[in-house]
């Protein structure tokens, strides 16, 4: 009786298919890297105007006030990318808002960069009479 020799087959990757795969997991942590500080200041910016909105005192008083209140929490929170003067203060039917669009942009690569588009609207907290 003759055996048939019954070939192995290749288990795993070869060079240059994990090539590829490290190549992929490395593109993706860069993104990652890149958009992050993009994503933690757009969190100090919602969180500076969520605590401002929430004091009445501040909220009650005229858009300047607001704007300088804003720019003592930009100083503390190190916040670079928007300016108090590009947040607007918004009438509605009994109710103001701050509202804010921007863009920010990150340098990826060569000549490849990222540019993420931000936009809130928080509304203000009206004082209670009593």
């Amino acid at each position: 009786m003759i055996s048939a020799r019954i070939p192995h087959r290749q288990a795993g990757l070869s060079a240059i298919s994990m090539l590829f795969v490290f190549g992929l997991i490395a593109f993706f942590a860069t993104l990652v890297i890149k958009c992050l500080p993009l994503y933690l200041n757009q969190m100090k910016i919602s969180r500076a105007l969520t605590g401002l909105s929430e004091d009445p005192e501040v909220s009650a008083s005229d858009a300047q006030n607001i704007r300088d209140h804003l720019g003592r929490r930009w100083i503390i929170e190190s916040i670079d990318v928007l300016k108090p003067a590009d947040v607007k203060i918004r009438r509605g039917e009994g109710a103001r808002a701050m509202v804010y669009d921007y863009e920010a942009r990150a340098h990826l690569f060569y000549n490849i960069d990222i540019v993420i588009h931000f936009q809130g609207d928080v509304p203000l907290r009206m004082p209670v009479n009593g």
